[in-house]
């Protein structure tokens, strides 16, 4: 089960989350990808985002750098997620990993970025 988001989002995680809503639908990023966009924030933090963003975001588009749904300590959120992902037609193949030939997020150049 998510957390609830606090009001105001920490820096670092408003910047994950500007990275995550700009994934698009189909395409998936890894932690470390979306870390690296983010900027000074690590892999690990990117996951502590991502089990508090808000359901409006598509945190179900983070994946980890294996190209599979991290798996959960609690709750049905890996199901869920794999369920959203397929969804979008995501696919997945025998060992539950998702065809980053296909399916890997190449962001553009943000034009409101530096």
């Amino acid at each position: 089960m998510r957390r609830a988001l606090s009001p105001e989002p920490t820096a670092p995680f408003a910047r994950i989350y500007a990275v995550v809503a700009r994934i698009p639908r189909g395409k998936v990023a890894s932690y470390g990808q979306v870390a690296r966009l983010a900027g000074r924030v690590t892999a690990r933090l990117v996951g502590y985002a991502m089990a508090s963003c808000p359901e409006h975001l598509p945190w179900q588009r983070v994946i980890n750098s294996k190209g599979e749904v991290s798996p959960r300590k609690h709750g049905d959120g890996q199901m869920r997620q794999r369920e959203r992902l397929e969804r979008e037609r995501v696919k997945f193949d025998a060992r539950g990993r998702v065809d980053t030939a296909r399916h890997a997020w190449v962001p553009t150049r943000d034009p409101k970025k530096p």
